[in-house]
């Protein structure tokens, strides 16, 4: 099944630079999914989306500090 992103609206994390660094965008869709693409190629980028019960693990394992480098 292909996700709806005609309606998507993107935004980037409030920890993203202006400055062009590495970022992402994500869109809450109306199915309850997330979408997230690279914000440096926008419309062009390819699109992943996770349902939401996968997104709020990752999420959550981010502020944990689980994916910090050592």
């Amino acid at each position: 099944m292909n996700a709806d992103l005609s309606r998507a609206q993107w935004f980037k994390s409030t920890y993203s630079s202006s400055s062009g660094g590495e970022c992402l965008e994500a869109a809450h869709l109306s199915s309850g999914e997330v979408a997230v693409r690279d914000s440096k190629l926008g419309g062009s980028s390819p699109v992943l989306v996770f349902g939401s019960a996968a997104w709020d693990r990752f999420a959550r394992a981010v502020q944990a500090g689980t994916f910090d480098p050592a």
